[in-house]
């Protein structure tokens, strides 16, 4: 394993460039497009809805649009295996992201034009038309983001994407609601269809990525047939591909049970509207920002194996800040406190977690693979947050509950370790090159160790 060097030239323009090279910019760019289909059906929706004069019951029935992200891969396999005509001379890649690019801002200028006051079962159909666009959307970015990154850049491009997805669900919620007062919210939601931009430049500028695999035309029903079924075989084919699949499933129960329950505890503490907008919004999505970037920083230093296993602890102990704030009471030290830990901790995951998820995929079935993955890593701990959080809280009260949220993420911590050990991490990585090019960087640094520029330590 090699450091840098004291002797080095390093700081923070060190830290900075891997993150202003072409593929983790257009990471950046990906992100930002990736995330405004998400805020146009989420809470600038639901402020139109009920600016309008319509009912919460069926505001809130609106949230089954976002139903649609977590079922994406049951058409992802189109986008790895179906080659479109007339724009595929784009390339595979690029010519699915202009197509689900226009589709998204043709589904956003649909529910610009749909009055809700009037037609709300209009209404309700664009914003579905949003979600299946918006997650189509997301399908082909997250594909091409992988193909476009290098083995040694996902970590940093994981981060970029990140950054991008919250700069443009933010950008985008706050210039509807800017702009609705001034121009209406027809005029607002269409000007936001600009959104889709950046991605398509993205493309544009980096071109078909060198890493796809065109895909094997398939030309009959079971030629079909088996290219669906193709990615799971694919995946479940390797060396502890299902221990790989349970660590995915219960790596973030804990996280998310504390994280979806905290709202809960913050009312019943007393902290006001205001105090909780500053703390838990404000301070969060800084820290939030900052546990990206140190996220990337630690990928690339400590490697993909190591920077998982320290993202893991630091999830499953920053629960127990919310532990803490639960025994002394109202206070906003220990609020600005236990948010910024979280946040960083849950950055920092969030990083080298997807990095790890994108390195699992064959690129050869990339969009299947990480819709599979990244939908298996939220669904058991939301269905265990709606089902049980609640009465966990009633039954053993604040402290006893996220105490047990710590508890709840030993399961995926001593599953990884274990993985770690028994060399399952190397066998299950989807690509041989990713374990080549990390293997070559750790020999090349053992040669010349006096060579100048950060090191790369090796992920195994």
């Amino acid at each position: 394993m090699t450091s840098p060097s004291s002797g080095r030239p390093g700081g923070l323009a060190a830290l900075v460039k891997p993150y202003l090279e072409p593929a983790p910019l257009g990471a950046l760019l990906l992100g930002i497009s990736s995330g405004f289909p998400y805020a146009m059906i989420g809470a600038t929706l639901t402020t139109r809805l009920a600016q309008d004069g319509i009912d919460k019951k069926s505001i809130t029935a609106f949230s089954l649009a976002f139903l649609v992200y977590n079922i994406k891969f049951l058409w992802a396999p189109l986008v790895d295996r179906l080659r479109l005509p007339l724009l595929g001379r784009l390339g595979h890649r690029r010519s699915w992201l202009v197509l689900s690019a226009a589709a998204v801002a043709t589904a956003v200028a649909f529910l610009a034009v749909a009055e809700p006051s009037a037609h709300l079962g209009a209404t309700a159909l664009a914003a579905v038309c949003v979600g299946v666009a918006g997650a189509t959307f997301d399908v082909v970015i997250d594909a091409y983001r992988i193909e476009t990154l290098q083995p040694s850049q996902l970590g940093v491009g994981s981060g970029m994407s990140q950054y991008g997805w919250r700069i443009g669900s933010v950008s985008a919620g706050a210039l509807v609601l800017l702009m609705a007062e001034h121009i209406g919210w027809t005029s607002a939601y269409l000007l936001c269809a600009a959104f889709v931009l950046p991605a398509v430049v993205a493309c544009l500028w980096l071109g078909e990525p060198e890493r796809h695999r065109e895909p094997v035309a398939a030309k009959s029903l079971k030629a079909m047939a088996a290219a669906v079924v193709a990615p799971l075989t694919e995946f479940f084919s390797r060396h502890g591909a299902w221990l790989v699949l349970a660590f995915v499933l219960l790596h973030k129960i804990g996280d998310t049970l504390a994280n979806l329950t905290l709202r809960l505890l913050l009312d019943d503490l007393g902290f006001s509207n205001a105090e909780i907008a500053q703390y838990d919004v404000g301070f969060g999505f800084i820290a939030y920002l900052v546990g990206i970037f140190i996220g990337g920083v630690l990928y690339t230093r400590l490697g993909l194996k190591r920077s998982v296993m320290l993202s893991l602890i630091l999830m499953g102990v920053s629960n127990l800040s919310f532990a803490g704030l639960a025994a002394y009471g109202h206070s906003n030290a220990l609020l600005a406190g236990a948010i910024c830990f979280e946040n960083v901790a849950s950055g920092i995951g969030g990083v080298v977690v997807v990095a790890y998820l994108s390195a699992l995929c064959n690129l050869s079935f990339t969009a299947t693979q990480f819709a599979l993955l990244s939908a298996a890593a939220s669904i058991v701990g939301r269905l265990v947050t709606g089902t049980t959080a609640g009465s966990l809280i009633e039954k053993l009260g604040y402290i006893d509950f996220y105490v047990l949220t710590t508890i709840a993420a030993l399961p995926g911590i001593v599953l990884f370790a274990w993985m770690m050990r028994s060399g399952l991490i190397d066998s299950s990585i989807g690509e041989s090159d990713v374990r080549a090019a990390t293997e070559g960087r750790a020999h090349a640094a053992a040669l010349e160790p006096e060579a100048t520029g950060p090191k790369v330590r090796d992920t195994r």
